[in-house]
């Protein structure tokens, strides 16, 4: 798994900097030793999550000792810690990255198939439920994406993303200790801290790449790179554009989940679409399962790279799965018939709109809305309705517009069955800390 620290690329000084702070190969493994000298032969272990070298020895020091690593969001109220600790049985430790092991670390060799890290899902539906990810399906996921990107020892990567979630804890620091990547943790992701930070290889969400796109010159700062990639939320189709004239780079797009990991994804030097997320990474299959007669369906899939299951609820794992063994996204896509790219509609529970007989995700009218130049934001639902089933409702953030407007902006860009049959002006569309529309808080709202 940690391929950097086995001595391959050399002891680098400039391995990796978290908020400013930086540290060498050589003190990131005396930190972890310390941290797996301390938790070897616990059940599981928890560390308040914060964007720090900490957090990164702590994840280091789990697996070194084969010990499942839980990580705690540092916004998370006393009820949600309660709960992730106690459905655990994790330890709460804090770490000191100066410290080092006085005693010799003597655990058994960490089976791959076993646990090594234990992520809580946001509790959409009840409390969060832990997700056991293996050492062996995080592996396979960081090669295949290495692949993909042509992600290597000779990158820096950038990202300010949180790391108690996938694509900031696996993806942006246990991808970079596994390719040999420099790493270089922004703290808050902030333009100016992205601009400035000289990498070739940029992760972010879609709220952090809006602000760039709005940003001018942090964004052409970003034009040396590589490689920019984009995930936990679908890419607005302006924000797309505006990075591609500013940066003079398309950018890639990912697909995943907690349970997954990244399972399909754009590919570097490849053909970039907006409103795409590629195809399958090596190893995953996919399908579409849809109604007779529709061209989406909810997204299943099968690989090496998804999860042991949810932590002492075998009952939900067995849910998650169909009869013949493939995952239940709950994501509704579509895949292109010509080049199998995938494009995901949205969440089969609330993005999926069945109106006048018609199957109408949610997205696609969320980016005609965005086309226009006197929309900043969108969010579409379905909600019931005598006669259609269910309307098409567009909640907006917007400036010098009606909903009228707006109504005849979507008609006239897509099939008129998928126009607003309403437009309510709020001042913000709810997002969780990777920039998803929190679109059961407006309806709550409204």
């Amino acid at each position: 798994m940690l391929t950097a620290l086995t001595g391959v690329y050399g002891d680098r000084a400039d391995a990796l900097r978290v908020d400013g702070r930086g540290a060498s190969y050589e003190a990131l493994l005396g930190a972890a030793r310390a941290v797996a000298a301390d938790v070897a032969g616990a059940p599981a272990f928890a560390v308040t999550a914060t964007a720090s070298l900490e957090t990164v020895a702590a994840v280091v020091g789990g697996l070194l000792a084969g010990v499942p690593f839980v990580p705690l969001p540092p916004d998370a109220g006393p009820a949600e810690r309660e709960h992730i600790l106690r459905d655990s049985g994790a330890v709460l430790v804090d770490v000191h990255f100066a410290r080092r092991s006085d005693r010799s670390l003597s655990v058994p060799a960490p089976d791959p198939a076993a646990a090594a890290l234990i992520l809580y899902t946001s509790g959409t539906t009840g409390p969060p439920k832990g997700v056991v990810l293996t050492a062996e399906a995080v592996a396979a996921d960081l090669d295949a994406l290495a692949e993909a990107w042509q992600w290597s020892a000779e990158d820096t990567l950038v990202h300010g993303l949180p790391l108690f979630h996938v694509h900031g804890l696996v993806l942006g620091v246990l991808g970079a200790l596994r390719t040999g990547s420099r790493l270089v943790h922004t703290g808050r992701p902030t333009p100016g801290a992205y601009a400035a930070a000289g990498g070739s290889l940029y992760f972010g969400v879609p709220t952090v790449w809006s602000r760039i796109a709005g940003a001018p010159e942090a964004a052409a700062a970003l034009g040396g790179a590589r490689l920019l990639v984009s995930g936990s939320a679908a890419l607005p189709a302006p924000v797309f554009r505006d990075l591609e004239r500013l940066t003079g780079l398309r950018p890639v797009e990912r697909y995943g989940m907690t349970e997954t990991l990244i399972t399909i994804s754009g590919r570097a030097g490849g053909e970039v679409r907006p409103g795409t997320v590629g195809t399958p990474l090596p190893g995953i299959r996919t399908r579409i399962v849809a109604e007779a007669g529709a061209d989406i369906g909810e997204l299943q899939l099968t690989g090496p790279t998804l999860f042991a299951g949810y932590l002492g609820r075998p009952e939900a794992t067995a849910a998650a799965y169909t009869e013949d063994g493939w995952f239940r996204t709950g994501d509704i896509a579509a895949v292109d018939e010509a080049d199998g790219v995938h494009r995901i509609v949205g969440r089969a529970s609330i993005d999926l709109i069945k109106s006048g007989g018609y199957r109408i995700g949610a997205g696609e009218i969320e980016n005609a809305l965005l086309d226009h130049p006197g929309v900043s934001e969108a969010a579409v639902v379905g909600l019931p309705d005598a006669d259609l089933g269910q309307r098409i409702v567009a909640f907006v953030v917007a400036e010098g517009v009606t909903g009228a407007e707006l109504t005849d902006f979507v008609a006239a860009h897509l099939s008129v069955h998928k126009r607003p049959r309403e437009v309510r002006f709020v001042a913000a569309i709810p997002r969780n800390a990777m920039g998803k529309p929190q679109k059961k808080l407006l309806l709550a709202d409204g």
